[in-house]
């Protein structure tokens, strides 16, 4: 667990401070969620679909012990081998002593939330293994140095002119390029490279089903099929949610998945495996890194009912206007502000004030997860902690104080709309963080209960 306190807020501003690039990010993500929307619409049967994963998570969670040995036994009977890690340290362990045992050098690795969870990379890296991220967007983000923005779309937050300037620098591409399909073609050849001369393939694990011990991984293009096709060595990476009871559970979870993260009915490869290629080796890692501690948090074991789609991401006004790395967290937006401080909320207590409490995130969410029910109950778990700054908490007694009042609401009431009318720009000012970005409407002439009082006089209107 980490000591040093991140501030959403700081880190926002310095995203917002380029409005250009600010409203475009904002424009692509909602363009995702119209899309999804298209598809849902499509779908008479979608909300029984949801209730039918929500319940279908729970009963999985609630049973998770059981479930996972079956697991075990079952891909075991397959011929994979499984490993246990408590946390992100004994994953990288585990996952080093395995490519240490093949005398692995070159590893190229599908698009895995988890090996970012645990930061795979830099490990296999101080240990002078070469490792390769295959998805186009992660890719992108590995070469430019930094973590992914989104847990669906890596590199959203990247322009292709930033692109262009990237992919020149680094494979060779025409100075100023910037047509999409170029620069795909370019990465196709540089990655093919790669996967030809890789030693071994880690993927995630969108879903593994407890009844046949196989695994489910989910791609666009199919660098993950690729990536463990051509080397002997597989190793799949899961957190032990992903686990679901039986093969005909599958189907649910598939048609809500590409749904919900890209608008799209089905993803392009949706790849099984059970048990290893001929001749080689399919070695399963099961994380869990806090996610037993989650399950048994009664406000918030529902947030492990997550199947990464990204949705909450999509619709969220504050993740869209300020990016995902204004989080410093690998999973960011609503989601995230649940998981990363019911983990650690010394550091990550700005998060579930990172919030308008629209709850469209909730109505979005493929699984139900209550999200901003949870970051609601989260912001008094932060202030019980003692981690609620004191400006805030002062500002939130007064609040408190003056809602629970008639005679102050109405007094202060009075007063604000004088002043605003006064000075319209009061509540923008450099002392005022909360106005900043902020336009408020303009004032009433009267207040409600004035003109209620006036029209409304007792007529049983």
């Amino acid at each position: 667990m980490t000591t040093k306190s991140h501030n959403h807020a700081a880190k926002a501003k310095q995203f917002i401070s380029n409005p250009e690039k600010a409203h475009w990010h904002d424009e692509a993500l909602w363009f995702i969620r119209e899309k999804r929307d298209k598809q849902v619409h499509s779908l008479p049967e979608w909300e029984r679909l949801r209730e039918l994963a929500s319940q279908i998570k729970a009963h999985t969670i609630s049973k998770l012990g059981s479930y996972l040995v079956a697991f075990e036994e079952q891909a075991t009977a397959l011929g994979a081998q499984v490993h246990w890690a408590k946390d992100g340290e004994e994953h990288n362990r585990i996952v080093h002593g395995i490519l240490k045992n093949h005398g692995v050098q070159r590893v190229v690795k599908s698009k895995s939330m988890l090996t970012e969870e645990c930061h795979l990379n830099p490990y296999l890296e101080k240990q002078g293994i070469e490792v390769v991220d295959t998805d186009l967007g992660e890719r992108i983000v590995q070469l430019r140095h930094e973590p992914p923005s989104h847990i669906v779309l890596p590199a959203i937050h990247i322009k292709k002119e930033e692109v262009g300037e990237l992919f020149h620098e680094h494979l060779g591409t025409d100075q100023g390029a910037t047509d999409p399909d170029y620069l795909t073609e370019a990465a196709r050849h540089h990655l093919r490279e790669k996967f030809m001369e890789a030693d071994a393939g880690i993927t995630g694990v969108n879903f593994a089903i407890a009844e046949t011990g196989g695994i489910v991984i989910c791609t666009n293009e199919g660098n993950a099929d690729l990536g463990v096709s051509l080397p002997k060595l597989h190793i799949a990476c899961m957190g032990l949610e992903k686990l679901i009871p039986r093969m005909e559970d599958l189907s649910i979870f598939i048609r809500l998945l590409a749904r919900s993260a890209t608008g799209q009915p089905i993803t392009t490869y949706t790849s099984h495996f059970h048990g290893p290629i001929a001749d080689g080796e399919l070695h399963i890692v099961l994380l869990d890194n806090g996610r037993s501690a989650l399950r048994l948090n009664r406000a918030f074991s529902e947030a492990l009912n997550c199947i990464r789609c990204g949705a909450c991401m999509n619709t969220c006004p504050v993740y869209r206007r300020s990016g995902g790395h204004s989080y410093s967290a690998t999973v960011p937006g609503p989601i995230g502000s649940v998981l990363n401080p019911v983990q650690d909320a010394g550091t990550y207590h700005s998060l579930p004030f990172a919030c308008s409490l629209c709850g469209s995130c909730t109505d979005v969410c493929p699984v139900k997860i209550p999200l901003h029910h949870q970051l609601l109950t989260l912001r008094n778990h932060i202030r019980l902690k003692g981690h609620l700054a004191w400006g805030k908490k002062m500002t939130m007694t007064m609040a408190a104080g003056v809602l629970g009042s008639p005679f102050l609401f109405r007094f202060f009431g009075g007063l604000a709309r004088r002043v605003l009318k006064t000075f319209p720009g009061l509540m923008n000012n450099r002392f005022n963080t909360w106005g900043k970005q902020r336009d408020l409407p303009t004032p009433p002439v009267t207040s409600f209960a004035s003109w209620y009082k006036k029209n409304r006089r007792g007529d049983g209107a």
